[in-house]
């Protein structure tokens, strides 16, 4: 089968030896191996990229991009290109992308479907909309990023001169609305989901936030994720937690229900917070998660017996499955 993985523009298929695969490779390699013809294509925000992927020739894409143009926001943009080509791809398209990205939009479907997710409220050039009664601290993020853009230990605020000051940073920076969130004191716990119509939770894994030092916030923040060579980022570390059983099942229902009302497919993860008492509270739901061999997807994959070239193997086998059953497979 001829596949193309789409990545971002600073990525490449094919790396250089001696030094750690990222994604895109690891991916493509595994696709290798199993016999595919694999190519590449930099999907980088140029009309050269668009022309190219309109004469692309292949069976499937295997879209791992996650912006256009330097701008998450248009992450769904991508996929809507591709349904109107009629590239058939991995992963959720736009409208499961659009649902999910929005974090506003997102609480109000789980709102609807009875999922337990923190009181929150929205705040956009001075007007607050779907504002609920919140006691600080709260978490202050913008409404429409993921990958933890936007989102460092000094989210979380505990006065209304903190708030304000927050707000009208994000705002500057982003210029798109501000979402406010309960923060919820307790252990990030992530719950993976794979197939469509007959989905399946994976096993939860925990990033553990132990080693944080005193008085820092214990949330997943992009020191935590991206700030190479810091004690914040080379102390965390993901494992697979012994939760009770309880527990286990309702992050199970409220994972798939989420998957299901936001219209994802194929892959996701589904972020909870988990209070010493033992509530589960749904944080968001991310579509098209990161697909390193040490991503916490993955983690929840292996944890099921899984391993990782069977992970991206079954991800393809899901997609074209989904084509095979509906033409449109939106």
């Amino acid at each position: 089968m001829r596949i193309i993985v789409a990545h971002g523009a600073d990525e490449s298929i094919a790396g250089p030896k001696g030094r750690r695969k990222t994604d895109v490779q690891q991916v493509a390699d595994v696709l290798r191996k199993a016999g595919h013809d694999v190519s590449g294509l930099a999907v980088d925000g140029t009309p050269e990229c668009l022309r190219t992927l309109a004469q692309a020739q292949a069976d499937l894409v295997f879209n791992l991009v996650e912006s256009f143009g330097d701008d998450d926001t248009k992450e769904p943009h991508v996929a809507a290109y591709y349904d109107l080509l009629g590239l058939r791809y991995t992963g959720s398209g736009a409208r499961g992308l659009t649902l999910a990205m929005d974090k506003a939009l997102a609480k109000k479907i789980f709102s609807f479907h009875g999922l337990a997710t923190p009181r929150w409220a929205v705040v956009w050039r001075g007007r607050l909309d779907s504002a609920h009664d919140i006691d600080f601290p709260v978490i202050v993020k913008p409404a429409r990023e993921d990958g933890s853009i936007g989102i460092g230990f000094d989210a979380l605020v505990g006065s209304i001169k903190e708030l304000m000051e927050r707000i009208d940073q994000l705002q500057s920076e982003f210029d798109h609305p501000v979402l406010i969130e309960q923060y919820i004191e307790g252990r990030e716990i992530y719950m993976g989901v794979l197939g469509n119509h007959q989905a399946h939770a994976l096993p939860a894994v925990e990033l553990d936030l132990s080693h944080l030092p005193k008085g820092t916030p214990r949330i997943a923040g992009s020191e935590v994720k991206w700030a190479e060579g810091t004690r914040a980022y080379r102390g965390s570390k993901v494992l697979v937690p012994k939760l009770p059983d309880d527990v286990q099942e309702t992050m199970q229902r409220a994972a798939l229900t989420a998957f299901h009302a936001l219209s994802l497919r194929d892959y996701a993860r589904v972020d909870f917070r988990l209070t010493p008492d033992g509530q589960v509270y749904l944080i968001e739901a991310n579509p098209n998660p990161f697909l390193a061999s040490g991503a916490e997807f993955i983690k929840g994959a292996r944890a099921s017996g899984r391993t990782y070239g069977q992970t991206i193997l079954e991800i393809v086998e899901l997609a074209r499955a989904r084509y095979a059953a509906t033409p449109a497979a939106r």
